[in-house]
């Protein structure tokens, strides 16, 4: 209070100074405290965010299957090709399974480092296994993994008395439907320049204006026109 001063101008003016240095000294301090409060937060959102994606890429890979077999084999392609050689042939299922074993290998490296104490506990075992040549069923940690997304997304508990099958590491899937994929859409290529010559042909017989409805359907009909 001894440095407000209103007996003068001079008096008052550096008064006013004074208040507006230090609120805005205030106001600043407070912005940068709510800025670096913010930024820890979102660092934060975005280091839970980034797990749990990591968490659920780990779920749907060893808990996508609910049927056939639902353990993995541990089996290693050289000993694939010692089996193959000692018999004289390609063992059947054989890259399939080593695919699944190589993506259930990754998900339980990301679970190692980024699951909670249970689900470490529970890949490391079933690491552990993989590396002693046991086959392995990953249908607990499929489990833990499950409560703890829905957990973390606020998602009521799945209910005690609903049974769930076992469930088994995702299947890799079948190369062949790129090709179907591909030959359906030849075939419409093909329909579509068969559209765009029927056009033509009705130009052609009712001349000028015939001619521009013929190419007006050859435009839509042809995918390549586009």
């Amino acid at each position: 209070m001894r440095g407000i001063d209103f007996s003068s101008w001079q008096g008052v003016l550096s008064t006013l100074a004074g208040l507006v240095l230090i609120t805005l000294l205030g106001v600043g301090i407070r912005l940068l405290v709510m800025q670096t409060l913010q930024q820890r937060r979102e660092r934060e959102n975005r280091q839970i965010n980034e797990r749990l994606r990591t968490l659920m890429a780990a779920y749907k890979t060893l808990g996508g299957s609910f049927t056939g077999d639902l353990d993995v084999d541990p089996t290693h392609l050289r000993e694939l090709r010692q089996r193959a050689h000692e018999s004289g042939s390609a063992e059947p299922g054989s890259e399939r399974a080593r695919r699944i074993r190589d993506a259930v290998e990754a998900a339980l490296s990301d679970i190692l480092l980024l699951g909670t104490d249970e689900q470490v506990r529970l890949a490391a075992r079933a690491a552990t296994e993989l590396a002693q040549g046991r086959p392995v069923h990953t249908h607990d940690l499929v489990v833990s993994l499950r409560d703890f997304v829905r957990q973390a997304l606020d998602l009521a508990p799945v209910p005690a008395d609903l049974q769930i099958p076992p469930q088994g590491p995702t299947r890799p899937a079948s190369g062949g439907g790129g090709g179907n994929k591909v030959r359906g859409g030849e075939g419409e290529t093909k329909g579509g320049r068969g559209g765009g010559g029927a056009g033509a042909g009705m130009g052609g017989l009712s001349l000028g204006a015939g001619a521009a409805l013929g190419a007006g359907h050859a435009s839509e009909d042809d995918p390549t026109a586009r």
